[in-house]
């Protein structure tokens, strides 16, 4: 993040407060991502973000814009802790004198992407059902024409009901559904963040060696996280509509990353793959300002300060 030297404690303590903090803060735009994400030609209920969480305020109360988000703060830390230890590793090793050229710095980057998902898949699996739990349930009272008959009510369901009843039905691969997907967003998602805030915050530098002012660290992780997410949208719409496990009869199910693509072009137009960019968008951009006043702060250097120290030998 920012230039001054971080211990990888504090590294993850800071990654993880400002994931916590960032996921309260945006969670129902994360929200209303999703379900435009997920709705299809015919069963549209929202036309835009702002839409959507005014429907969602009035059919399930200001906590409705919250639903998903136990998921989503109790595996954020992990997350990002994973994602920072695997940049901070890949970008030491492949470094040359202190010094990474740009394609090493993508390769860092794919490095730390590859790693996370092995949270972010389960994550983002659970916190889609309930997301969308709620888009289902007023389609059945506004479009009933539009739900299957044996579809499964979810908008009850916790977290865990959907972990044990994917986990009785498919295994620990239930809950890994769209990995392939995930993959192919998380990866180019790294490959383009670390790189573009690295040169976009080095531009910003006082002198050779100084470090850029907080403003400026700001802005840039604002802008690579922004135009990161913009980037690989269409690869989070196809992960998405994966992870969905219930549909309205009108809507297409899709057995890969490929039918999906091949579904959404012929039935949607290549436009779908924008659907929830502009949420998306704005999503990123705060979480990784957030990440930067927690660094600038440095929180998890405070709180290191208190743990014992160890004592030398003599």
């Amino acid at each position: 993040m920012a230039d001054k030297q971080i211990s990888l404690p504090a590294k993850l303590i800071n990654g993880g407060i400002a994931g916590l903090i960032g996921v309260t803060c945006v969670f129902p735009i994360d929200l209303a991502k999703t379900r435009l994400q997920n709705q299809q030609n015919g069963s549209r209920l929202y036309t835009s973000m702002s839409d959507c969480l005014i429907k969602t305020i009035r059919s399930e109360g200001y906590f409705g814009m919250y639903r998903g988000a136990a998921v989503n703060l109790t595996l954020v830390t992990p997350e990002k802790a994973i994602k920072l230890a695997a940049n901070d590793f890949f970008r030491h090793h492949l470094s040359t004198d202190g010094k990474l050229t740009l394609f090493r710095e993508m390769l860092a980057g794919c490095g730390a992407g590859t790693c996370q998902v092995i949270v972010t898949t389960p994550m983002e699996m659970l916190k889609i059902q309930l997301q969308d739990a709620g888009r289902l349930a007023a389609q059945r009272k506004l479009m009933p024409e539009t739900v299957a008959a044996g579809s499964v009510e979810t908008k009850s369901s916790t977290a865990m009901q959907i972990t044990r009843e994917l986990l009785r039905e498919k295994g620990i691969a239930g809950l890994y559904k769209g990995l392939g997907a995930t993959l192919l967003r998380d990866v180019p998602f790294s490959m383009i963040y670390f790189p573009l805030f690295a040169n976009l915050n080095n531009l910003g530098k006082r002198g050779v060696d100084g470090p850029a002012p907080f403003y400026v660290s700001f802005i840039s992780g604002c802008i690579a996280g922004s135009s990161a997410a913009v980037a690989v949208n269409p690869v989070d719409v196809i992960k998405t509509r994966l992870q969905s496990l219930n549909r309205g009869n009108t809507e297409d199910t899709y057995s890969g990353v490929t039918d999906c693509i091949r579904k959404i072009m012929r039935n949607e137009g290549p436009a779908a793959f924008l659907k929830g960019a502009y949420c998306r968008a704005l999503v990123i951009a705060p979480l990784f300002g957030i990440a930067q006043v927690v660094y600038f702060l440095g929180v998890g250097e405070f709180i290191l300060s208190f743990l014992p120290k160890k004592v030398q030998p003599q």
